[in-house]
């Protein structure tokens, strides 16, 4: 009998512990996760702007683009964009689970923890009152009021403008359903509203667009930019996103997207870009074509290759220095000789030898580094010689930092101008900080070149600067 009661009970036991399993499993089986890779495919919403997504030389590209794409692929996935370029369809477009990841320069509140979840945070910005130069400067919420104030709808700009008007009742601005924060800051640079605002990051980088712009106020403290999820039980997803983020941040991912979009944008001022912006509409059309050819010839991108004669030479073709370097790409004359190049001032001849000669530097550079950074440090050794870049990459190393990565070799560079390391290297003393500004310098005129041809407006966007 006891025998008997033991086996059922043994049986009960086994049958309970099936079906926990099965529920487990069914559970498993029907979760968010689960439902993306069984579809291969992770849907994600974004909007394009110079800070989230646009289409680059090579396609799509753009931080939150970039960071999605490394998602995907860590899920073992194919990565959908969708594009909403209407702010206040986003979220919506998350809750009402048409996306599964909302990727686009979302600011973490707590007004938006009421519909929707949220990653961990990849960054820190604050909202900042931009105006127009020779406007008078905006230093607080008083002097916004009876101005034309215009914020994009749904942003969290609006809703701090909401949280301002309890204490300030004669605050009013409009808020925009169908233009984008650049939009809104394109037309307070041509005087049609007074002011608007932007996160801060958005904000550097559109200021060399619009080199008219400038920053009146910070609004309010940091806040945390992170990708949105729908609110649910489900924490799969979430909990898959949580890992991934851990991960890029541990391995320095994050932190090389970071350098790659946003770690020269600050080290280009107004007069810069108003002055390339003039050069593009006087100076680029006469030696366009050339740039073209080249390009085609070295399967280069012709917008490169004239940031890097800009730089040169402020595409003047006559241009000499003081030291005897001449024409569009600055050919010094043993470089010129070794290239087998006559005339230095010729613009085909120098445009070509130049092409030639940052290939040669970009060839020597381990092939082992990815790009961008392989193209940086081809750069900073067609400035300074690849003998020097090689001493800071060496003094980078043995500093514990990474060789191979642009954003560490940078901070070495300015060293082999000090005797205390020079001393040390190779190649001995070095003009160390001007290969960095020489590289930083580049990287903000190709933005800019590739900002305009995408807007449709090379020539005709640059007589408003």
């Amino acid at each position: 009998m006891k025998s008997t009661l033991h086996k059922i009970e043994v049986f009960i036991l086994a049958v309970a512990v099936l079906a926990i399993l099965y529920v487990a499993n069914q559970q498993y089986s029907s979760s968010l996760l689960n439902e993306i890779k069984r579809s291969n495919t992770l849907n994600v919403i974004t909007r394009n702007s110079p800070t989230t997504y646009y289409v680059g030389p090579n396609g799509p590209t753009g931080f939150e683009y970039e960071l999605a794409k490394q998602f995907a692929d860590f899920l073992g996935v194919e990565l959908n964009i969708v594009v909403q370029n209407e702010f206040h369809q986003i979220l919506p477009t998350i809750v009402n689970e048409k996306a599964h990841i909302g990727a686009a320069g979302i600011t973490h509140t707590k007004q938006r923890e009421a519909y929707v979840d949220f990653g961990p945070e990849y960054t820190k910005v604050v909202s900042q009152v931009a105006f127009k130069s020779g406007q008078n400067k905006p230093k607080n919420i008083v002097d916004l009021q009876g101005k034309r104030l215009a914020v994009v709808k749904g942003s969290s700009h609006a809703q701090m403008l909401l949280d301002h008007k309890e204490f300030f009742p004669e605050l009013e601005w409009k808020e925009y359903p169908d233009l984008t924060s650049e939009d809104l800051m394109l037309l307070t640079s041509d005087s049609l509203i007074d002011y608007t605002i932007a996160d801060s990051n958005e904000l550097a980088v559109t200021r060399r667009y619009f080199p008219k712009l400038r920053v009146g106020f910070n609004l309010g403290p940091e806040q945390p930019l992170a990708w949105a999820l729908k609110k649910s039980e489900d924490s799969s997803l979430r909990k898959a996103v949580n890992k991934f983020f851990d991960k890029v941040e541990r391995d320095g991912t994050l932190n090389h997207l970071r350098e790659k979009y946003f770690g020269h944008v600050n080290d280009i001022t107004p007069v810069d870009s108003h002055t390339f912006l003039k050069h593009v509409r006087e100076r680029l059309p006469k030696y366009e074509n050339l740039f073209k050819e080249a390009a085609i010839e070295f399967d280069q991108d012709w917008r490169f290759l004239a940031a890097v004669s800009y730089q040169e030479s402020l595409w003047n073709s006559n241009a000499v220095s003081p030291t005897g370097v001449k024409g569009l790409m600055m050919l010094t004359r043993e470089t010129a000789k070794d290239l087998k190049i006559k005339n230095r001032v010729d613009p085909h001849t120098s445009v070509i030898g130049g092409t030639e000669y940052f290939l040669s530097m970009h060839g020597k550079i381990p092939s082992r580094i990815g790009e961008p950074d392989r193209t940086w440090m081809a750069l900073a050794a067609y400035n300074v010689g690849f003998g020097h870049l090689e001493d800071a990459r060496v003094i980078t190393q043995r500093a514990g930092d990474d060789p191979d990565l642009w954003m560490d070799v940078r901070k070495y560079l300015p060293l082999l101008s000090n005797k205390k390391w020079y001393e040390k290297t190779r190649h001995g003393y070095a003009r160390g900080k001007e290969p960095v500004v020489y590289v930083q310098n580049i990287r903000n005129y190709f933005d800019l070149l590739v900002w305009l041809e995408n807007k449709g407006e090379l020539y005709d966007i640059v007589a408003q600067n």
